[in-house]
């Protein structure tokens, strides 16, 4: 039978990752079921489009220069059961909170990415867990398996993947609604994060919210369009985990017949799937989608050298952002290095921190957390080490919550060691709560400003070009 050049296309960019080594995969005892799954899935629409990655790009690229800053939040993995309604619409309401405080930090356009609509899946340490002498499958998110400790729950289904993908278009859904609605309207966040510094804790960020609200009260009296503050684009993000999934979502731009990963406009390789003969360094070294790559304590000059050349050997600005992931013990040690090799590639790379997954602590009665300030001073590390590099920071990248939950310690708010009981409700790692994401925010906003001291903050005025 006769294939399309579509059809050979997409064959021949799936027979290249197959060739690779693949590490993380589920064990699905069933692969007949696994195969059946796929066909579905690729009669499935898009989740995302060719154009709006490309729009992504093109801020990424930006974030290379120094003319815009990313933030990307959300869970450490998203659930089912907490992809509702309510729980999304504090998730986007806390990042275009932070968006706002730090667009008047930086004096730049933010780039809003969510760590949504597709985090499902997470890599493990262990392929198996054992508890009072049982030993099954690890919990790999709910695109993989249940975190109930049963064998039925435990064993890879995938039938969860379609389960992934409706969950992700109603996520997206509901985003678009929200986004392009009027409850990210600039005026509502505004009023939302003045409630937060009302609380006399907040007291040391009043000048800042102060001078945010004066800028505020220049745009309207110059008359900037209601419009242009109702809407804004919001992004979706997710480590390209598990490879069925995203080569079944991979699609062929009908324009540019040019391959797009359609499951997100953002996807990354995570630290322990990151190998250079490796196939998810091989799939989305083929997709145009713009690509993250984490980086932890191992990671080497070389090691960027090599994901520069592989992964954007033509140099695209916005294509490449390295996120460094080293624990606040030792980013002032690793990063410069990481930072002197990717500039003296001289291709374009958009540098973000992750102050989350370097931090992780397992307290005496067994809950693993972080400390707020242990996740501060990795950021203000990151920041201290571009400054010495003559380099900007590109952006951060958080695990958070917009929910009141207690999963890390620390904070104006005081979460201690004891509280943690209180609302632990994380599957796999720790996250900011609402209030302690609005305090790093905030914090960042602070060491933006620094970075650019001339900065007259009522540029805002010139609302289309910031970007929010």
């Amino acid at each position: 039978m006769e294939h399309s050049v579509e059809q050979l296309h997409l064959q021949d960019f799936e027979a290249a990752w197959r060739a690779c080594p693949a590490v993380q995969q589920p064990a699905y005892p069933d692969v007949v079921e696994v195969q059946r799954v796929c066909v579905e899935l690729k009669r499935r629409p898009p989740l995302v489009f060719a154009g709006e990655v490309n729009e992504l790009r093109e801020l990424m690229g930006k974030a290379a220069k120094g003319e815009a800053f990313v933030l990307t939040g959300g869970d450490c993995a998203e659930t089912f059961a907490e992809s509702t309604a309510d729980h999304l619409k504090l998730k986007v309401q806390t990042i275009l909170q932070m968006a706002v405080v730090l667009t008047y930090g930086a004096g730049l356009p933010v780039v809003k990415m969510g760590r949504m609509a597709g985090q499902y899946a997470k890599p493990r340490s262990a392929d198996t867990e054992t508890r009072n002498g049982v030993t099954l499958e690890s919990y790999r998110g709910d695109a993989v398996n249940g975190h109930e400790f049963t064998r039925e729950s435990r064993t890879p289904n995938p039938k969860r993947l379609l389960e992934t993908y409706q969950y992700s278009a109603a996520t997206l859904n509901l985003i678009r609604a929200f986004t392009q609605g009027g409850y990210a309207d600039m005026r509502r966040v505004h009023e939302w994060n003045k409630g937060f510094v009302n609380n006399p804790a907040y007291a040391r960020f009043d000048a800042l919210a102060q001078s945010i609200d004066a800028a505020m009260q220049f745009m309207k009296a110059t008359g900037v369009p209601a419009d242009a503050m109702r809407t804004v684009d919001f992004y979706s993000a997710h480590e390209a985990l598990l490879l069925e999934y995203e080569n079944a979502l991979t699609r062929v731009d009908s324009i540019s017949e040019d391959l797009y990963d359609t499951s997100a406009h953002f996807v990354w390789i995570g630290e322990r799937t990151r190998q250079l003969d490796g196939a998810h360094l091989e799939m989305l070294s083929r997709v145009k989608n713009p690509i993250g790559v984490k980086l932890g304590p191992s990671a080497t000059a070389e090691d960027v050298t090599h994901l520069a050349e592989r992964l954007n050997p033509e140099g695209i600005p916005g294509r490449l952002t390295l996120i460094s992931r080293l624990g606040n013990a030792s980013v002032r040690e690793i990063l410069p290095g990481l930072l002197r090799a990717g500039k003296a590639t001289g291709k374009p790379i958009v540098w973000m921190c992750d102050p989350m997954h370097g931090n992780t602590v397992k307290t005496a009665s067994g809950y693993k957390t972080r400390h707020f300030e242990t996740v501060l001073d990795e950021v203000r590390a990151f920041f201290e080490v571009h400054e010495a590099e003559g380099m900007i920071p590109g952006g951060i990248h958080v695990e958070l919550t917009g929910d009141d939950v207690t999963e890390i310690v620390g904070g104006t708010e005081t979460v201690d060691e004891a509280a943690l009981a209180k609302r632990y409700e994380t599957l796999v790692d720790p996250r900011l709560n609402h209030q302690q994401s609005l305090e790093l925010a905030f914090m960042v906003a602070e060491m933006l400003a620094k970075l650019r001291p001339g900065l007259q903050n009522t540029d805002l005025v010139d609302f289309p070009e910031m970007g929010f």
